[in-house]
């Protein structure tokens, strides 16, 4: 696939009791998902600001592979043990974005 990279952000809560089951659900999706052409990878990101609060953000190679992905027979019981966390209190529970500009410092 060519094009650039593209990263989808799912946003997602948990109630105090439950980051937990989110983490477990991530990781259960993640196993899932590992090998899955065009993804180079998915973090589960915590807020620090909003109680609560989550992101799975995941890389694809391109907006193709994402695509071809997505509307698959997979994507959906994939995905489901994610589902119910799903955060749409800001409007939709996920953004696509293609990197236009970065910068990186190398670590030592």
């Amino acid at each position: 696939m060519t094009g650039p990279r593209v990263r989808v952000l799912v946003y997602a809560t948990a109630s105090g009791d439950s980051p937990g089951e989110l983490a477990d659900a991530y990781h259960r999706v993640s196993r899932e998902l590992s090998g899955t052409p065009g993804l180079l990878g998915n973090e589960l990101l915590r807020s620090l600001t909003q109680p609560g609060g989550f992101l799975v953000m995941s890389e694809w190679d391109s907006l193709d592979s994402f695509r071809a992905w997505e509307t698959g027979t997979r994507h959906r019981q994939t995905t489901a043990p994610l589902r119910s966390f799903q955060d749409s209190s800001r409007g939709p529970s996920f953004g696509l974005y293609t990197v236009t500009a970065a910068y990186s410092e190398e670590r030592s």
